[in-house]
């Protein structure tokens, strides 16, 4: 059974943008709904999926974060070329990761990490995630259990590389926190079982921005883009962007 491939979305809706990141191994699913609730808004927003996601698990441990990290930059370009002077940004774990990045790299009008790990201190939880998406996804194939364990083995005995970066990638975002000096709102889920949730604490404590706030979610865990309280962190993500400086 051919699984498929997810796509890139852009929803254009007005002058402010809003460039939306989903997780590791996850794609524009993580921000769809976050995406189409701000069109609603008058808000345009723009998600791109990293290379090797929303593909077979091959494709990705093929893959390393600087590619990840080139296609956010690409994303951003994108938004500039299609008119958008003003582009806050929002993302989801790693798209959390990379949004603080483009924040400290790029002139953002405000940044949104949800549930971004601070610490490479879950590896463990990484690497079990990733073989339960590696599992999933070659069931997904129709492929026999025989093979499914075979293909699985091979893809953990092969992604410690991709791992490997991805450390360098968190301990170097976190360690650069503290030149952010756009608005910023830290979302975190309080069940995250994912990433440590002291990650969050870290953030809004280390920035240095002026305009800094911090949201816990009681009842959701680490996707939380789409948990039971999706809902109300639309709206809070919405009063947040409103509260910005915005041009138009």
């Amino acid at each position: 059974m051919k699984v498929i491939q997810p796509k890139p979305f852009t929803f254009e809706a007005g002058p402010r943008a809003v460039l939306l990141l989903h997780g590791f191994t996850g794609h524009t699913a993580d921000v769809r709904m976050l995406g189409r609730f701000l069109e609603k808004k008058g808000y345009t927003s723009h998600a791109p999926i990293y290379r090797g996601h929303g593909q077979p698990p091959e494709e990705l441990i093929k893959t390393r974060p600087e590619d990840w990290w080139e296609d956010v930059q690409y994303a951003f370009n994108h938004l500039k070329d299609l008119g958008y002077e003003e582009i806050a940004v929002a993302g989801l774990s790693l798209g959390g990761v990379l949004s603080l990045k483009l924040a400290y790299s790029e002139n953002v009008k405000g940044v949104i990490p949800m549930c971004a790990p601070m610490f490479f201190d879950n590896e463990k939880q990484l690497t079990t995630g990733f073989q339960q998406f590696s599992k999933e996804y070659k069931q997904l194939e129709g492929k026999d259990e025989e093979t499914i364990t075979q293909e699985v083995t091979y893809l953990m005995e092969n992604s410690g590389p991709m791992f490997t970066e991805l450390g360098k990638l968190i301990k170097e975002v976190q360690s650069n926190v503290d030149t952010i000096y756009t608005p910023t709102m830290v979302v975190q889920a309080r069940q995250d079982k994912m990433i440590n949730t002291d990650s969050a604490t870290y953030i809004y404590e280390n920035v240095e921005a002026d305009r800094k706030d911090i949201k816990w979610y009681e009842e959701s865990g680490h996707v939380i883009t789409i948990d039971k309280e999706k809902e109300l962190l639309h709206e809070d993500i919405y009063q947040f962007l409103e509260s910005l400086d915005w041009a138009e």
